[in-house]
């Protein structure tokens, strides 16, 4: 299976090479490294690798927190993104959807997140759910007011969630992660440049007009 583990760790030299260490003897195979954060000597990375399906994951926050200075903020399972730069390749299948760019969208946005669900509810009150990603709940929890920017927060239910305007289609966007650590700021920078984009897309225009009527 693939994992996705959020590692805070002192940023100095040494302690990356300390935690590849302890991955590759417990049998993790690192497929990706993003730096999230850094400064004030601490810096936050998230790391992608390749665990064997029986091995309990525990074994490996262990290890990795025996490290002096590391913490573990989360690990969940993921799935691969397509391509040496995933945003390019999503944005490429979305520009070429025609009618069905803000199905793409959603479709696509957990797997590029490493989410569990996406959805698009109207504005309306009650929301009509517009589409929504595999995974999604019967009962999709849009906040009571959509925020003026994409915001990230953690429900009662201890759901992170980002909840988007998309003002074009008088649509609110959700994406949702049920495992795994609340979505980190550079998520929400990333989540907010790929929506400018979206909006920008000639089948999206189309759509204010035609409220992009796409099956649930």
């Amino acid at each position: 299976m693939l994992l996705r583990l959020r590692i805070a760790l002192p940023d100095q030299p040494g302690s990356l090479s300390r935690i590849t260490h302890v991955l590759g003897s417990a049998g993790a195979d690192i497929t990706q490294l993003v730096v999230l954060e850094r400064g004030e000597g601490r810096a936050v990375d998230d790391i992608t690798v390749y665990w064997p399906d029986s091995a309990p994951r525990e074994t490996l926050v262990e290890g990795l927190q025996s490290i002096p200075g590391v913490t573990v903020e989360g690990v969940w399972g993921t799935r691969e993104a397509p391509g040496t730069y995933p945003e390019l390749e999503i944005l490429k299948y979305i520009t070429t959807a025609g009618d069905r760019a803000l199905a793409t969208l959603l479709d696509s946005m957990p797997v590029l997140f490493s989410a569990d669900w996406a959805a698009a509810g109207t504005e309306d009150d009650p929301r009509t759910v517009v589409h929504s990603s595999w995974r999604a709940p019967a009962e999709v929890p849009f906040p009571a007011d959509t925020p003026g920017r994409p915001t990230a927060t953690t429900l009662d239910s201890g759901l992170h969630v980002i909840s988007a305007p998309l003002p074009p289609l008088a649509l609110t966007f959700l994406l949702a992660r049920a495992d795994g650590p609340a979505f980190h700021r550079i998520e929400v920078h990333r989540l907010t440049r790929i929506l400018e984009i979206f909006l920008t897309l000639p089948a999206v225009e189309r759509g204010v007009t035609r409220r992009l009527r796409l099956p649930g």
